[in-house]
């Protein structure tokens, strides 16, 4: 079976966890340009994506609005039941899925995916339930090497190449 679906988690995997206030009170996050690139990719193959996040933030949903995800969920407490409700909606199960994340709020969704992704400075618990711990840290690039190897995994490297010739 194919992966038909990334789930994202956002704090410490889109982002590098921080979370900046500025004097007004205004949250401040980076994302990086290399994982939207990659998260527009998949999209273009045909591919779904979908944000589960604990936290609720204006910023993110401004994001997943430029990255066209239509799939976001925000103040989530179980990110494995939304998941589960949203596979029931798109008709797909946990083997069509890969999901990343990085701490404690992730592992029951991580448990369940078929292939489950960690940065490298994920939480050590959830480190011994990945099925890859990747290479680069949270708001990094994460992301986006965990999309290269599913492309990899999925025999799409041309198709993926292609989008850009």
């Amino acid at each position: 079976m194919s992966i038909e679906l990334i789930v994202l988690d956002v704090d410490g995997t889109m982002t590098d966890s921080r979370i900046t206030y500025s004097h007004n009170g205004d949250e401040i996050k980076s994302f990086n340009v290399k994982d939207g690139l990659a998260i527009a990719s998949w999209r273009k193959l045909g591919k779904q994506v979908a944000i589960i996040t604990g936290r609720q933030s204006a910023i993110v949903e401004r994001r997943a609005k430029e990255l066209h995800i239509e799939h976001f969920y925000q103040g989530v407490d179980n990110k494995k039941e939304v998941l589960e409700s949203l596979l029931e909606k798109l008709d797909l199960n946990m083997k069509n899925v890969a999901a990343i994340g990085d701490d404690l709020n992730d592992l029951q969704m991580l448990k369940a995916a078929e292939i489950s992704f960690v940065p490298r400075d994920a939480s050590a618990y959830v480190d011994k339930i990945a099925t890859v711990i990747l290479s680069k840290r949270g708001g990094e690039g994460a992301v986006r090497e965990m999309i290269e190897y599913l492309i990899i995994k999925e025999g799409l490297e041309e198709k993926y190449l292609e989008l850009w010739a």
